[in-house]
This record gives structure tokens, sequence and C-alpha cells, in this order.
């Protein structure tokens, strides 16, 4: 039986601002407070971004740390930005054992201003600097990376432990002040998955054209409750190797979708039953738009 669900706390609101002052530019008449992430770049500021619509243009994501290879294969981007406008975030997750099969990735539309102003917004919390960042003492913990490309190619900035380094000690105080500049950037991020687009639009449910499954033998729970199987409507198992103990496959257009409509009634326990009767324990990762594959989980 499942516990009931309790999402995790929203994020605030700070960078709708940003999506605020992008409607007044184009003939709103909502007033944008002062500082520079509520200016439009001046020409000097502007950010050369990458051609074609699915291009990425930022992304943070959470690399490294202490869990299984599975996990490390399988774990999404905190947020991607894409010149097309498209912002694709992991949304609230209930907290219940077992936990959904289907993860809760959300799709938002910004417009070009503000993609432009979050490239920006990167620029300037020194995604392009190279300054040691220091490493503070404390194990296992993940590194953000910080990716921006623009039409040159990616730059990328990783932090240890930028979260949990707060009152840890062993770093100077530019050290502190970078890393500072860099989760100001990583919230305000985060913050639009609350907020709105220049239309109008909110977040909705992220519809992939391609769908990872990644694979190892399902193996008994001692949590001694009942996990009904399901026949397994993907890919042929166990695919190819991704991580130590773990294969991957890869389904796209219907077949992406029937593993996505299977898993949305599948929890992270289940078992899923392949056409030679073999047990599997999956887990489900989306693929995100410049993503076409496996090799796309590993470093």
């Amino acid at each position: 039986m499942r516990n009931p669900p309790a999402l995790r706390p929203a994020v605030g609101l700070a960078l709708a601002t940003l999506l605020l002052t992008a409607c007044a530019e184009q003939g709103g008449t909502g007033a944008a407070p002062p500082g520079p992430s509520s200016e439009t770049p001046t020409e000097s500021e502007t950010v050369s971004l990458p051609e074609g619509e699915e291009a990425l243009v930022l992304q943070v994501a959470d690399v490294g740390g202490f869990t299984t290879p599975e996990m490390l294969a399988a774990r999404l981007p905190v947020v991607s930005v894409y010149a097309d406008g498209r912002v694709i975030t992991q949304g609230p997750v209930p907290a219940i054992y077992p936990g959904p099969a289907w993860p809760n990735v959300q799709v938002q539309q910004v417009d070009q201003a503000t993609v432009q102003q979050l490239a920006a917004r990167a620029m300037d919390a020194g995604i392009a600097e190279t300054a040691d960042l220091g490493s503070p003492p404390l194990a296992d913990a993940t590194s953000t990376r910080f990716t921006l490309v623009t039409d040159e190619g990616p730059v990328t900035r990783e932090v240890y432990a930028l979260r949990e380094s707060v009152g840890a000690g062993g770093l100077t105080e530019e050290q502190e002040e970078a890393r500072t500049e860099l989760q100001d950037l990583l919230d305000d991020l985060t913050d639009l998955t609350q907020a709105v687009g220049a239309e109008g639009e909110a977040p909705e449910p992220y519809t992939p054209e391609a769908v990872a499954a990644l694979a190892r033998p399902w193996t008994e729970p001692a949590d001694e409750l009942a996990h009904p199987e399901l026949p397994w409507p993907g890919p042929a198992l166990p695919g190819e190797p991704i991580a130590p103990g773990v294969t991957c496959v890869t389904a796209t257009g219907e077949e992406a979708q029937a593993l996505a409509d299977a898993a949305r009634d599948a929890t992270t326990m289940t078992p899923w039953v392949g056409a030679d009767g073999a047990r599997w324990s999956i887990t489900f990762r989306p693929l995100l738009p410049h993503e076409s594959g496996c090799a796309d989980l590993t470093d």
C-alpha cells in the first residue's frame, strides 16, 4: 500500500521578472524592477546563440556523487533551455513508496528575448570564467555542471558541492563569492518552473520522441509488498551495457509512446517480463531534444 503523497515544496518566482520584462518589451504593461537581470541585453552583452530550434542553449546538471551506476546514468538535468524557447525541468515527485516508474518531466515555453536574457545572465554569473572555485571538506557530494552553448561551441563550468558548501569552510572569500553567483543563477533558472511564458503558457508534461530504458535483473525486494508484474512492451532486453550491471535500450516513435504509457501504470519496483520470461527492473529516462540514445547518458 502506498503512503499518502506529499509533494516537494515548489520553488519561488524570482525569475518571473525576466518573463514580465520580455512581455513589456513586446507591448505589455508590467513594470520591471531594477537590476541587471531585468534589462534587455545591449549589443555588447548579447550572446551569439547556436542555430537550430532544438539546439541546447543552457543547461544545469548534477554529476557524480555517491549513488548507483544506474542512477548516475538515468539522472535528469536540473534544467535545460533550448533555442526555440523550450525550458525542460523536473516536476514535483510524490513522496511515496514505491515511487512512480515514469519521471515527472515538465516543459514550458518562453520567448526568444527570455532565452537571450538567460544566456546573458549565465555569462554575468561567471559561467565562462576559469578561476578556482575551491573544494570544501565534504565527501560524496555531487558537482553542479553549468553548460552554455554559443555559436562557437559549449562553455562549461563545474563546481563541487555547490549547495552543500555553505558554512562548510575551506573556501576563500573570492571562492565563496564566485559560488554565490552560480548559486543565484541556479536559483533563477529553477524558479522558471513556476512562472509563465510571454504567451501565458504554464508548464505541462514533456512528451519525448525517444525513451531510454535502463535494465538490470529483477530481484525480490525485502519490503514484503506485492509488486504485480507487467509485460515488457519495448525493444528486446537486455540491450547494450551502459554501466556495471546495467544495460540500456532506446525506443523511438510509437514504441516510445507505448513505453511511456506502460510506465505510467507502473512503479519503480515493478517486475517487467520479457518475451523469454526473464524479469527485469527498469529505470525509464525520457531523452531530451538534443539526445538520441543511450550513449548520451554517460559522461
